[in-house]
């Protein structure tokens, strides 16, 4: 099964066992050794009743002939003439013997067995994870840029790392008692009923009695539980936000700020995990208690049978050999049913990103876009972020034809930003349209439509790899020829052949083992090679010192030639050349024109712009 197919399946707790589907060989090798292994930790209760009765009697027990020949309902009585039969030709020293021997056999072949099916439990729980934790990153790619503005960071990589390990170790681990343990309670119970239904009866109030104490004391734990996960994503959180703006931690002689803050998250955190443990590690020690309680029954009771002469000694403490076979599984249940609680509430939080809707949805019959020909127009676009009233686009309307180079100036939060943003649809247009080619960008293919477009943004995203890779960034086909071309247009070439390792020297994270103007010429180098047909440049230089500025700004001139470039800039000399400047305000087009005609209209906003820019 790929990937999109595994995303698809639901979180919950059924569309984690429908996983088990991919697994299917290793599901039936687990399966038939469990059974295997319940099989004989059953068989291994009637073992040593013979050892019982030579220890007691010391001559092994003969049984009369049964009358009937051999079936279902007298099967026991046959198996236990010819046992007694052949302990009684041997002797007591021999049948002791061969009883030890039986017994050694049986629990050797009990316990190969559940190792065995351990060995077949290991690539389920693995598989299961890792397609978990591959559906969690699919759709982490897969969503808009919308849902990542309501979500912490640290809260994403927490739901991807720990809340997935949880499920591993809170519910896949319960995987490996699901069909072992339940065979092994009902034959013993079967056994224990066939030697006594009165000492049964005494297990049956146990299971209902603990299932009850049990239950009442696990109620809140999926509440805490997910409390707890919620707790561990804002740690990571705070320790990502600390780790990226340590520059800014230091500068500010912060370190006891958020040391004080990390320190009182952090006891919230520890403060609930004790809560949860001790709800969790009670369960163990009540059951056994309970159980000892009811064996003290048991030994009085069953005793009491003996010396009147109904039961038998050895047959007795086979009963109570069995009674434990069900403690032991009992007290795993009662564990597991803590652990599923645990799971089950990171399960909850994993749906909050596989359970997420798409506000940017392509339409399943989109049409296919492979070269942008006419104009970009946008027709009476209004936008408002989600949660937000306030508009922050106002009925904008404007035509970009192919090839001119338009720049867009205007007051931070005037909407600049905003309107690039919409062009490859990280958000949708609140009404209005935008149209490409003519073309409504929503009937467009996602695919396609960014497959035309560049983006030089005002912050060099880079990744923690070498320069080669982050120039390539997802691109096929491309050589290293390609890669030193784009570098030479983007002005990086110089500086990278000056590197110990060129081209494969590793950048860190966000390429912070580079300058400022180097960390932007590398993407102006990634939007050389991608050799768009729509360039968007936002405040691609606005950070830069004067020098990068200049190296950055011959880069971006050799680049937007020929092509349709949507500048977003502050300074003068980077949109005074533009075929069309388009002044924003609050969110509406107030002037547009060229930068002589502009200036011309007194009391203008473009004026005000420039006389800023001069002074």
């Amino acid at each position: 099964m790929n990937d999109k197919d595994r995303s698809g399946q639901g979180p919950g707790f059924w569309g984690l066992i429908a996983r088990l589907n991919n697994y299917r060989g290793q599901v039936v090798g687990h399966v038939v050794f469990s059974i295997l292994t319940a099989l004989f930790t059953v068989v291994s209760i009637p073992a040593i009743i013979p050892l019982f009765d030579i220890l007691f009697e010391a001559e092994p027990k003969v049984y009369p002939r049964p009358s009937e020949p051999m079936g279902i309902s007298n099967f026991v009585e046959h198996i236990k003439y010819e046992l007694g039969a052949y302990l009684d030709a041997a002797g007591r020293d021999q049948a002791l013997v061969y009883i030890c021997v039986a017994i050694v056999l049986i629990f050797l072949f009990k316990n190969l067995f559940d190792y065995l099916s351990l060995f077949f439990l290991a690539p389920i729980r693995n598989g299961v994870v890792h397609d978990l934790r591959q559906s969690m990153y699919a759709k982490v790619l897969q969503l808009p840029l919308a849902f990542f503005s309501e979500e912490r960071k640290g809260d994403l990589i927490a739901r991807i790392t720990s809340d997935v390990q949880e499920v591993e170790f809170s519910i896949l681990n319960v995987l490996k008692s699901l069909f072992k343990e339940p065979l092994i309670i009902i034959g013993s119970i079967g056994i224990m009923l066939y030697i006594s239904p009165p000492l049964t009866v005494f297990v049956f109030g146990l299971i209902i009695f603990t299932a009850v104490i049990i239950g009442g004391i696990s109620r809140t734990l999926k509440k805490s539980s997910f409390k707890a996960q919620g707790q561990l994503g804002g740690l990571i959180a705070r320790v990502e936000e600390t780790l990226s703006g340590m520059r800014i931690v230091k500068a500010f002689n912060a370190e006891h700020f958020l040391m004080t803050a990390f320190d009182r998250e952090n006891d919230r955190y520890r403060n609930l995990l004790n809560k949860i443990l001790w709800r969790r590690d009670l369960s163990s020690p009540l059951s056994e208690f309970l159980g000892i309680c009811v064996v003290s029954v048991l030994m009085w009771y069953g005793s009491s049978m003996v010396f009147r002469g109904d039961l038998e000694a050895g047959t007795f403490l086979a009963f109570i050999f069995a009674f434990y076979n069900i403690i032991t599984p009992s007290k795993v249940f009662s564990n597991a049913y803590y652990n599923v609680q645990k799971g089950l509430a990171a399960l909850d939080r994993m749906q909050g990103i596989l359970g997420a809707k798409d506000t940017v949805p392509e339409k399943s019959k989109a049409f296919s876009l492979k070269d942008f020909q006419s104009s970009i127009e946008f027709k009476e676009v209004c936008f408002q972020y989600p949660g937000n009233q306030e508009s922050v686009l106002d009925k904008v309307s404007l035509r970009i034809p192919k090839g001119k180079t338009i720049a867009l100036v205007g007051a931070s939060g005037a909407g600049k930003s905003t309107m690039v943003d919409l062009i490859p649809r990280f958000y949708d247009v609140s009404s209005g349209e935008i149209l490409i080619d003519g073309v409504n960008v929503k009937d467009l293919s996602l695919k396609d439509l960014r497959a035309q477009i560049g983006i030089v943004s005002q912050e060099a995203i880079l990744f923690n790899d070498s320069i080669r890779n982050n120039i390539v960034f997802g691109a096929k086909g491309v050589t290293d020829a390609d890669v030193v071309a784009a570098a030479k247009i983007a002005h990086a070439h110089e500086f990278i052949e000056l590197l110990d390792e060129s081209y494969e020297t590793n950048i860190g994270d966000r390429g912070v083992k580079l300058s400022g103007g180097q960390r932007q010429r590398l993407t102006i180098a990634r939007a050389v090679l991608k050799n768009p047909p729509i360039l968007i440049l936002d405040e691609a230089t606005s950070a830069l010192d004067s020098e990068s500025e200049k190296l950055v700004q011959d880069a971006l001139l050799k680049v937007m030639k020929g092509r349709t470039s949507i500048v977003i800039a502050h300074r003068l000399s980077t949109i005074q050349h533009a075929d069309l400047i388009v002044v924003l305000k609050e969110g509406k087009i107030v002037q547009s024109g060229t930068h002589e005609m502009l200036l011309s209209v007194e009391g203008g906003e473009y004026r005000k712009f420039v006389s800023l820019q001069a002074f």
